[in-house]
């Protein structure tokens, strides 16, 4: 599983966060998807384990390992729970914007207890009525004196129930255009903001993504996250380099997950006195299903690995997150295919990954949307790379908490 790309250091971290998802996760899934609660205790106990700090310099405690480290994380976690993978890498997007954007002084205070798991960040910017169209969104902040107020409501942001500290993007000018944007940090007990009631979904059972309502909420000046008008680009940069890896690393856990459970179903599964692996109609899904994972695999670690080395990879990026997302629903079909009616059984994994694999697709941009951006790049993307605006410097080798 090496390959090109990952050193004895990650598979030493993979067998560790592999052997705690075994032993300390995969009990409590029956649970989580029985009664469709947001799992705190859990999501604290992964926190400690110091996987939140992957990308976090050692100088505040962090992991330093880097982007490659954190996609073996979250996919390690995302092959037992999708929904404790996905707690993890929402908690992990939300510690892009004070790496990219954040004073000297919001570094101190905030990413050593990020990295120590007593604070979960999370980041929001979706709206219900602007979507995927950031320049959209109408939630506002208003400067008066030393403070900024806060007004509005943003939808589907990850951890959004056990989050500490959301960093919330909003409209700070009336004028169009991408600096009419500005992005603050808000912590969850502040006055003002009040969480939208938990709403069960279809899948990631146990992961919170809801509703962030402020009224009237006030933040003092010194939580603005770079200078005014940074919104966009806090956003962007964010999604780019941290939340399409992020997903990307999802999918290729649950794809890990639906070709172990199916191979190992076509072995045990006796049909006309054989096993149904032997079927040549079996043998060909299962073959497709191992290339999709193997194509998956290797862009998903290309472009972290590229990241990491500080090179222009927008476009790997962006690709990786198209690519696995497709093919991991791809494969997700062909497994329910191979279980027949037996996939339809709550008892039988597939049906609980084929329904979290649908929860791969929307965020950080649906497959449209990364088409659209791939396009653009093709005809040469006159804003720049995000990449090469924020250069990750070489990982030291992923040791400390999570070692």
């Amino acid at each position: 599983m090496s390959g090109l790309y990952l050193t004895p250091q990650h598979e030493q971290l993979r067998q560790a966060v592999r052997t705690f998802a075994e032993s300390e996760v995969a009990p409590r899934v029956a649970e989580m998807e029985r009664t469709c609660a947001v799992e705190r205790d859990l999501a604290s106990v992964m926190a400690r384990q110091g996987w939140i700090g992957a990308t976090i310099d050692p100088e505040y405690g962090g992991m330093g390992a880097g982007h490659l480290a954190k996609t073996v994380i979250v996919e390690e976690l995302a092959r037992v729970s999708p929904a404790m993978g996905a707690m993890v890498q929402a908690s992990q997007l939300g510690v892009a914007k004070i790496i990219h954007f954040g004073s000297d002084q919001q570094k101190k205070t905030w990413l050593p207890h990020i990295a120590a798991g007593v604070v979960l960040p999370t980041i929001a910017v979706t709206e219900p009525e602007s979507g995927s169209h950031v320049l959209g969104m109408q939630a506002t902040a208003r400067r008066r004196g030393n403070e900024y107020i806060l007004n509005g409501r943003k939808c589907y942001i990850g951890n959004s129930h056990i989050g500490d500290l959301h960093g919330i993007v909003v409209r700070t000018s009336k004028k169009p255009g991408p600096k009419s944007l500005s992005a603050f940090l808000v912590e969850s007990d502040r006055p003002g903001l009040s969480l939208g009631e938990h709403r069960p979904s279809m899948g990631l059972r146990g992961f919170s993504f809801g509703e962030l309502i402020l009224e009237n909420c006030r933040v003092p000046a010194a939580n603005l996250l770079g200078a005014q008008g940074d919104g966009l680009d806090v956003a962007y940069s964010s999604s780019v380099l941290y939340g399409r890896p992020n997903l990307t690393a999802v999918a290729l856990g649950i794809h890990q997950a639906l070709v172990e459970e199916t191979v190992a179903y076509a072995q045990k599964r006796v049909l006309y006195g054989r096993p149904l692996s032997e079927l040549p109609t079996i043998r060909e899904k299962l073959g497709l299903m191992r290339s999709r994972l193997t194509t998956a695999r290797s862009i998903a670690y290309e472009a972290v690995a590229l990241l990491d080395q500080g090179r222009g990879c927008d476009e790997h990026l962006i690709n990786a997150k198209l690519v696995n997302v497709e093919l991991v629903r791809d494969s997700a079909r062909a497994a329910m295919d191979v279980h027949g009616a037996a996939g339809l059984m709550t008892s039988h994994p597939v049906e609980r990954l084929f329904r979290d694999a649908e929860h791969t697709c929307a965020p950080a941009g649906t497959g449209d949307i990364q088409i659209l951006r791939l396009g653009q790049e093709a005809l040469g993307n006159e804003h720049g790379q995000w990449s090469l605006r924020f250069p990750t410097p070489l990982p030291v080798a992923p040791t400390g908490a999570a070692a």
